[in-house]
């Protein structure tokens, strides 16, 4: 699935400790001793694959499967909001999003869907630049709410800082929305094609705020660009019977 990334991409080697250091180098030698034994390797995405060559020098295969909640996924209303769904967490980015908010047209507005240790952060930061009233938090929501917030969006706005796969990409998808993502945002860039089933832009709040504010604007963009997104996903996502028949092959 993922690797423990504080001992990888995310170690902060300037600032760790001799202890810190140990333990990466534990993470490390454990996992290429027993990544190796295993004869079958595969990943949930061509990012995890990259990473676990990079790092620990194995090769694998990746292997796209549906998200949790494919089965609720439904496609609705275009209604003047993007979502963002997701835990609040810094890795995760929803500053981006709550920054650009402050230069979207119009009078859309912005739900971030989920709870994390950011969040009241964020909630401090919407006040501070003025946006608390176009940036709408839910806290923990049911996964019917959550399908319907999906269903009705304009677009949904998912920014992570080189995402493993994202499931929420997927799920957006199914939903037939477009997706906004960044250029280092990795697993989803595996499926948002800019222009085509969403749009990537740099992690950069004005250019995301442009992106939402062009979909906000033309529901009918918004529409095409959702539809050719659930036709990729079908595309590229194979049905549980496929993954277990590779799986155990």
């Amino acid at each position: 699935l993922h690797q423990h990334r504080a001992c990888y991409d995310l170690f902060d080697e300037a600032r760790a400790s001799p202890e810190e250091r140990a333990l990466r180098e534990r993470v490390h030698d454990f996992d290429r001793r027993h990544l190796a034994a295993i004869e079958g390797r595969f990943t949930i995405s061509r990012r995890v694959t990259e990473r676990l060559s990079d790092s620990v020098g194995l090769s694998s295969e990746p292997l796209y499967h549906p998200p949790p909640a494919a089965d609720r996924c439904y496609a609705g209303r275009f209604e003047p909001y993007v979502l963002f769904p997701s835990r609040i967490e810094s890795v995760k980015r929803q500053e981006l999003l709550v920054r650009a908010m402050q230069h979207v047209r119009g009078r859309g507005f912005a739900v971030l869907a989920g709870e994390g240790g950011q969040s009241h952060a964020m909630r401090e930061l919407a006040a501070k630049l003025g946006v608390a009233d176009r940036v709408r938090f839910t806290g923990r929501i049911g996964t019917d709410e959550l399908a319907a917030l999906y269903a009705n969006a304009s677009a949904v706005c998912f920014t992570p800082l080189d995402e493993d796969l994202g499931y929420i990409t997927l799920e957006a998808m199914l939903s037939g929305k477009p997706v906004i993502t960044c250029t280092d945002s990795g697993g989803p860039l595996e499926f948002v094609i800019d222009g085509e089933t969403g749009r990537v832009v740099p992690p950069d709040p004005a250019a995301i705020a442009g992106a939402v504010s062009d979909l906000l604007a033309q529901p009918g963009l918004a529409a095409r660009l959702g539809r050719a997104g659930r036709d990729r996903y079908a595309k590229l996502i194979p049905g549980w019977g496929s993954v277990v028949d590779r799986l155990l092959a």
